[in-house]
This record gives C-alpha cells, sequence and structure tokens, in this order.
C-alpha cells in the first residue's frame, strides 16, 4: 500500500489524484493527477452502478491497473445524503480491491485545508452547509437551488442585486452604480427591461455570469451592492447557524467555491456575521483543489482513521 487515490467528481470536472500513502514521501514520488469533463464518462446523476462502473475504468486509463487496489475516497456530486454515498461506496467496492469511502463533493473542502471537525460551506454557482453528526451521518443546510434558495451564490446575488435596483426604482430613486452595471451587463436600458432580462435568461449559470457586476459596483460606492453582499454573508452565516442549532460539533468554518475564494468583500460579510453568534469559530478560505481532500481521506483510510462502510 504505498498509494492512494483521491477523486472529486464535480458537476462539470472530475479529478482524480494518485499520491504516496505518506505526504513527506510526495518530493520523491509526486502527485500523478488528470481532471477530464464529468460528462465524458458520466451520463447522469444517481446510477451507483454506471459510476462505479465508469470510476473503475477512468482509474485504469489514466492512473494505472494497480491503483485498483490503493484506497480510495470519492467527493461526489449528487451523492445528497448518507444512502447515497452508502450506495456509491458498495458499487465500487464490488470493483476495487482497497477499501472505499464516498462523501458528498462540498465534503472535501475541510479535509483539503487539513480540518476534519470543520462545517464546509460551498458558495458558487449555489451554496450549501455540509457536515457530519455524531453518527457520521451527513447533514445540510441550504442546496435547494437558484429559485428557491442558494442565498449568497452567483445566482442568488444576482437575483437579489435585481430586486434591490428594482424596489429603488419602485420607490422613485435615481438610478446609482448597481443598476448602472446590471443595465449594461443585461442590456437593459430600464426596469422593465431589466426585469425582463433576468427572467428570459433564467437559470443558475446565466444569472451567476453577472454576480461580478454585484461586487464591482459595490467597489464604485454602490450602496445598494454593499447591502446586498451583507444580506448574502448573513444567509451563509445563517446555514452554519442551522447546522450548529441540530448538535453538530465543529471547530472552524472552511469555505471555499468561484464567488467566495475570488471575492474578499463577500469573505469579510461572511465572517462578521458568523462573528455575531459563533465567534469562537474561525472562517478558513479554501486555497487549495478540493480533490486534496479527497486525497487526505484516503490516507485515513490507509491509516485506520477514516471510517469505512
Amino acid at each position: 500500500m504505498s498509494h492512494v487515490v483521491g477523486v472529486d467528481i464535480g458537476g462539470t470536472k472530475t479529478h482524480l489524484v494518485l499520491a504516496p500513502v505518506d505526504p513527506v514521501e510526495e518530493s520523491v514520488s509526486p502527485l500523478r493527477e488528470i481532471v477530464v469533463p464529468s460528462s465524458s464518462w458520466r451520463n447522469g446523476l444517481g446510477d451507483a452502478e454506471a459510476d462505479a462502473s465508469g470510476l473503475r475504468e477512468l482509474v485504469i486509463e489514466y492512473l494505472g491497473a494497480e491503483a485498483l487496489s490503493a484506497p480510495l475516497a470519492v467527493g461526489a456530486h449528487g451523492c445528497e445524503n448518507t444512502a447515497q454515498c452508502h450506495e456509491l461506496e458498495l458499487a465500487l467496492l464490488l470493483r476495487f480491491a482497497g477499501p472505499v469511502v464516498v462523501m458528498n463533493d462540498s465534503e472535501l473542502i475541510p479535509p483539503a485545508m487539513g480540518h476534519d471537525r470543520a462545517i464546509g460551506v460551498v458558495v458558487g454557482t449555489g451554496s450549501i452547509a455540509t457536515a457530519r453528526d455524531a453518527n457520521a451521518e451527513l447533514v445540510t443546510a441550504g442546496g435547494w437551488g437558484w429559485l428557491l434558495g442558494d442565498e449568497g451564490s452567483a445566482a442568488g446575488l444576482v437575483r437579489e442585486a435585481t430586486r434591490a435596483v428594482l424596489r429603488d426604482l419602485d420607490r422613485g430613486r435615481p438610478v446609482e452604480q448597481l443598476g448602472r452595471r446590471l443595465f449594461a451587463s443585461f442590456s437593459a436600458r430600464n426596469g422593465d427591461e431589466l426585469a425582463l432580462a433576468v427572467t428570459e435568461a433564467a437559470s443558475a449559470e446565466e444569472w451567476g455570469g453577472h454576480a461580478p457586476e454585484v461586487f464591482s459596483a459595490a467597489d464604485e460606492g454602490s450602496v445598494l451592492a454593499a447591502d446586498v453582499i451583507a444580506e448574502a454573508g448573513s444567509h451563509l452565516a445563517g446555514l452554519v447557524h442551522r447546522l450548529r442549532e441540530r448538535g453538530i460539533p465543529a471547530d472552524s468554518i472552511v469555505a471555499g467555491g468561484s464567488v467566495i475564494q475570488r471575492q474578499p468583500r463577500l469573505q469579510e460579510a461572511f465572517g462578521a456575521a458568523l462573528a455575531v453568534d459563533h465567534a469562537g469559530l474561525p472562517l478558513i478560505i479554501l486555497d487549495r483543489a478540493p480533490v486534496l481532500g479527497a486525497v487526505q481521506s484516503a490516507r485515513g483510510l490507509a491509516h485506520g482513521t477514516t471510517t469505512t462502510p
């Protein structure tokens, strides 16, 4: 058992890593890794048998057949509860010779930063907080999608920014920086055209692509944009609060995702909101590939510190 395999199966891409079982050996035997589109091997969500077979072929093709015997940790988009994680674990155990553990892909964030007792928060196209309870059951807050929730995410920021601009127009106020930026970004000349353009572009990806305008407007002094960002931070802290109310143990909060990692203003808003009710929980921002959390978990399998099914 000289190597471990870590896999991050995201909605867009799949990241595979073959790493030495002992991290000090990485200077001698460096990581071997590959990133492929998830659509190149995964047809959809919910088919554990197909996922296990496809992942086996990926490992053989890119990491070599000998990697099938290595401890394997997988973070999988689509494994939204403990039962789904166990279903994929069992399917993988039939196809791999080593020990296997499966978790939701968002759960890779804390171990990637070396924090095993943390609540993980993903803030990208969507937003969700995840953790394990005392019985190792997956517990989540948020993640209900761009129509019903995902506050603080790229799509959620654009939705709330648009609403803020339209409310200001209803009050007869002049268009300020946030409104001007959204008008330009959506090729709209007024509130009616903005509302129509946002409605017709109704998807998380379409809305999320305009999120940088909110932060640019705040940098230009927009009070509306600053309020939207502050509210987003409060909503993200609310996800953490819900998990804590359910008795989830945690010594830190680790946040990752395209929006929170790139936007210091949102980091500051999230941290400030956390400090109100959870002053003892530090906020740590992911600064490396989430797949390294899978590598860390696979090393735990090798050393007997990661729970196996």
